[in-house]
């Protein structure tokens, strides 16, 4: 985490976050469905992938987020058909992040619709989308997600809250100058509740320029907000292709333990299921791994590891099977 130097912002890298003192509360009534959001910002790559924002309230996983997928920008949240199995929404702007410099992001909520715009232009709307004000209220998290770590990596310029759907006229108005002053001209009536132009240049809180009476922090060290040990397999699932890429990693990472450690196992006579034993010993020492890598903010702690890494061991296994008549042709036992 650095301050810009040429301008008011902070720079992400690795493992750098932002958290809020305290808890957001929006005034006015808690079921208002108009709320509106502006973050200001630039990606360091349009190829990578993190979260931007969130807001966090214990017990509720899809609270609010903001997410870039390599080119894409993508909304998650709760619906609340169910409050008691909370299931997530999502809304995706596509190539939002391929251009290059600072990007201009609006989420505006209402009573018949929500809408992103990009740089003051209505990019995407989903009518009756599930966010409100009551989206708003929580711990604000920048950089990063909570429970795991997701991080992003770019430039902040700004960020702004309100307590009403901003019209498309007055998106506009914000984009035009913000991006010429470094801050927008909000008027008395647009209800802004929260203000965050980054331009202390020192230090490591970010004053809130408004009314929430709730500031930003830079921990002194990277930490994760509420770490999750060993989470769920059927919560971390996604389709997206980082997460198949780390499943096959996972997967291939353990072939060679399983083969090695069955071929040792079948040469022992008093070992009477070398396979099951093997297959043991390798979930074993992966839940071990994951148990330890819950203790290290830098590291996910999950259970599709110890799924993925225990399908290595067993691949490892029926591979020994597979070459072991191989083997024996070219190396015949004395």
């Amino acid at each position: 985490m650095a301050w810009l130097e040429n301008r008011n912002g902070l720079r992400f890298g690795n493992f750098g976050t932002v958290v809020s003192s305290g808890s957001f509360q929006l005034p006015g009534p808690r079921n208002s469905p108009e709320a509106s959001l502006e973050i200001c910002l630039q990606p360091s790559s349009p190829w990578h992938s993190g979260t931007l924002l969130t807001i966090y309230k214990p017990g509720n996983l899809f609270q609010f987020s903001l997410h870039q997928l390599q080119t894409d920008l993508l909304m998650r949240t709760d619906a609340p058909d169910d409050p008691h199995h909370a299931r997530m929404a999502n809304l995706r702007a596509n190539d939002v992040f391929r251009r290059r410099g600072p990007i201009f992001i609006t989420i505006t909520a209402g009573v018949e619709e929500t809408r992103v715009y990009i740089d003051g232009v209505l990019a995407g709307s989903a009518p009756h989308f599930p966010v409100s004000a009551v989206n708003f209220t929580g711990q604000l998290i920048l950089g990063d997600s909570p429970r795991q770590t997701d991080n992003w990596a770019g430039q902040f310029f700004g960020l702004a809250i309100y307590h009403q759907q901003l019209t498309a006229a007055q998106v506009f108005h914000h984009y035009a100058t913000w991006k010429q002053p470094g801050r927008p001209k909000i008027g008395g009536d647009e209800h802004n509740f929260a203000l965050y132009l980054f331009d202390e240049h020192i230090g490591n809180v970010v004053r809130d320029k408004a009314r929430s009476g709730v500031d930003l922090y830079i921990p002194e060290r990277y930490t994760i907000m509420n770490k999750i040990a060993l989470e769920p397999f059927w919560i971390e699932f996604n389709t997206h292709a980082g997460y198949w890429k780390e499943a096959l990693k996972n997967i291939v990472g353990f072939v060679p333990f399983g083969f090695c450690f069955y071929a040792y196992l079948v040469a022992l006579p008093s070992v009477k299921r070398p396979a099951l034993l093997t297959l043991v010993l390798g979930a074993g020492v992966s839940l071990t791994i994951e148990v330890l890598q819950a203790f290290l903010p830098t590291r996910q702690s999950g259970t599709t590891d110890l799924v993925t890494n225990t399908l290595g061991t067993w691949v490892g296994m029926e591979s020994y099977n597979l070459l072991t008549p191989v083997l024996v042709r070219f190396f015949p036992p004395e």
